[in-house]
């Protein structure tokens, strides 16, 4: 069984990115495009844990400043010539979430489906995040709830790791909540993600100083 400790090392998803295509697709989540609107044209954005950069391309192709990163080597590869081919410039990082220098901030801090953090690693991943986020800027975090587990059609398998309301209003009390939500929908994103699906957003706003 694959640990904890390496589903966040860059090995293990070199392997899951080897492959010939795009394992979740070169789409953007519909998360973001339904909530693209929230970001000022030209934000600051930083795409955090980005695989193989359908994210982080579509929103520098928006008009977004994009810096984005992965621990996989090949992810990270695979992103820079999406990005080459749409003809857009992200700045890409191969980094694990626990070597990014988090005291950097941007306009707009973007996770989706970043859900193979344990517990404790998971509740220090929120308060990087939410330190990343400039005063005023926005969160987007996108994920599974629990009983995705029954749907077996993504995610890291573990309801432990999964979202819940509750858990993302304490993790981040602090901020101004403009949307959240738990809600099943169809997903088709590659064959990582792939049939009716367990979801949880949020977006939300860090107080202005």
């Amino acid at each position: 069984m694959t640990t904890d400790s390496n589903m966040w090392g860059g090995g293990y998803w070199d392997a899951r990115y080897s492959g010939e295509g795009f394992r979740f697709g070169t789409k953007p989540a519909a998360f973001l495009t339904r909530n693209a609107d929230c970001l000022a044209k030209g934000s600051r954005v930083l795409c955090v844990a980005d695989g193989e950069g359908r994210n982080s391309v579509w929103m520098a192709s928006q008009g977004h400043n994009v810096t984005a990163f992965d621990a996989s080597a090949v992810a990270v590869d695979k992103a820079r010539g999406l990005a080459r081919e749409n003809g857009v410039s992200v700045d890409y990082h191969v980094s694990g979430i626990e070597d990014w220098d988090w005291t950097k901030t941007y306009d707009a801090v973007v996770a989706v489906f970043v859900q193979f953090a344990p517990p404790d690693l998971r509740d220090r991943f929120f308060g990087w995040m939410a330190q990343a986020v400039a005063p005023g800027g926005m969160l987007l975090l996108h994920g599974y709830a629990p009983r995705q587990i029954g749907y077996a059609t993504g995610g890291p398998g573990r309801e432990e790791h999964m979202y819940t309301e509750e858990m993302l209003r304490t993790a981040f009390a602090g901020f101004d909540i403009l949307r959240i939500a738990d809600y099943d929908a169809e997903l088709s994103e590659g064959s990582g993600h792939a049939g009716q699906s367990a979801l949880v957003d949020l977006v939300a706003r860090k107080p202005a100083a």
